[in-house]
């Protein structure tokens, strides 16, 4: 408990964020600098890079989301092994950042989900959610001798949520204004929003899950060049395209779309099962490889908007929205939204200054430093759970 009374007792503190998403693209690393902690917290980036995964080590983890190859030999091994990955990945921040282990106070990470269940199943007489995030904890802590906050969801899930989204606490604490609504949309694998309404407090912000993200358009584009392109590098390929009117109000039509929050969603929902329904609906539209793409890039933008004027602006207004994630350099899918959205301001987090890629690695720095602290950081409204917990699981 020394070390814990040690770091307890700073006022200013230096913390590493880790995260891996559901577009599987590798490992964000953001070393920061937080002041303070609760509704007073400031943070500093000092530095940030992203550690691309081996095409070897992607494949193994595609393996584990699928219940037929996601054996229970292969999460066991690759909880371990991402354990180390996520290791060498807060190792190398900190050398490019020119310090030492020894200065870091803690690391936050989240794991990489491999299967998530947030809807109840009966069993045995209980009402059972679960989630599953790997990337083994104490290994980190192991290498890197920093004390290691991870597996965050599953607190918010033992209180009856659904263990998503967990960036809205943050987003609360950096992002909120006193006069305007503002949105925080992540364009990650799925996509998520955060909304704080004017002069909110917490318990008034709400987020969900908006639908796919980059991860239909990904699989979408691995499957029309053959797996030669993994993904629409800043939305050229769409941008020749034309999009299918019919094949997307077609696709608009999913029972996803109309549910109402809080709701979260995932890759065993908008996964290859999907995309394989997808394709099969496209063939009697004939549509060229770009005019696909592009149909594609257009259900996540207008999925996006249809949430908004479904079940935000209706009740909140909205003036506006910051786009960050791996979504906002898709130049054709920024330029979509912002047409669906015609009159609200539309912009990215580069445009306000920050970084889109460090966004979500940032936020588990914030969470372990709020953890430590023993300040409850999930909201409730935005997850469903039934109060207000305190996440994070702690490796000395």
């Amino acid at each position: 408990m020394e070390r814990i009374n040690k770091i307890y007792k700073k006022d200013e503190r230096l913390v590493i964020g880790l995260m891996s998403g559901t577009s599987v693209d590798g490992i964000d690393a953001a070393l920061v600098k937080i002041k303070r902690k609760g509704f007073n917290t400031n943070v500093e980036l000092i530095e940030f890079e992203n550690f691309q995964y081996t095409n070897d080590i992607r494949n193994k983890i595609f393996e584990l989301f699928n219940p037929e190859t996601g054996t229970v030999d292969k999460i066991c091994h690759m909880n371990f092994l991402l354990g180390e990955l996520f290791a060498d990945a807060a190792l190398k921040i900190i050398k490019k950042a020119g310090l030492s282990s020894t200065e870091i106070d803690l690391i936050g990470s989240h794991g990489q989900t491999v299967y998530h269940i947030p809807e109840a199943i009966i069993d045995s007489g209980y009402s059972i959610k679960s989630t599953l995030q790997i990337g083994e904890p104490a290994v980190i802590a192991e290498r890197t001798g920093i004390v290691t906050v991870a597996d965050f969801r599953v607190r918010d899930v033992a209180a009856g949520g659904q263990g998503a989204p967990l960036v809205p606490y943050t987003e609360y604490l950096l992002y909120r204004e006193k006069d305007k609504t503002i949105v925080l949309q992540n364009i990650g694998g799925i996509a998520n929003v955060t909304v704080l309404p004017d002069g909110c407090k917490l318990e008034d912000v709400i987020a969900f899950d908006n639908g796919p993200g980059n991860m239909i358009i990904d699989e979408v584009v691995k499957r029309l060049t053959d797996g030669k392109i993994k993904y629409d590098d800043g939305g050229i390929i769409s941008s020749k395209g034309k999009v299918n009117e019919a094949l997307l109000e077609e696709l608009l039509e999913d029972e996803y779309f109309k549910k109402e929050p809080p709701k979260t969603t995932g890759r065993e929902y908008f996964g290859i099962h999907y995309v394989d329904e997808l394709l099969k609906k496209a063939k009697k539209y004939r549509l060229d490889m770009y005019d696909l793409i592009a149909t594609a890039t257009a259900l996540t933008a207008k999925s996006i908007a249809i949430s908004y004027k479904e079940f935000i602006i209706p009740k909140y207004g909205l003036d506006r929205v910051i786009i960050g994630g791996g979504g906002s350099y898709n130049r054709t899918l920024i330029k979509m939204i912002k047409e669906y959205l015609d009159g609200i301001e539309v912009l990215t987090q580069e445009d306000i200054g920050l970084n889109s890629d460090a966004k979500e690695a940032i936020a588990f720095a914030i969470l372990a430093n709020e953890a430590i602290n023993g300040i409850c950081n999930n909201v409730p409204k935005a997850t469903g759970a039934s109060h207000p917990v305190v996440m994070g699981k702690i490796s000395l």
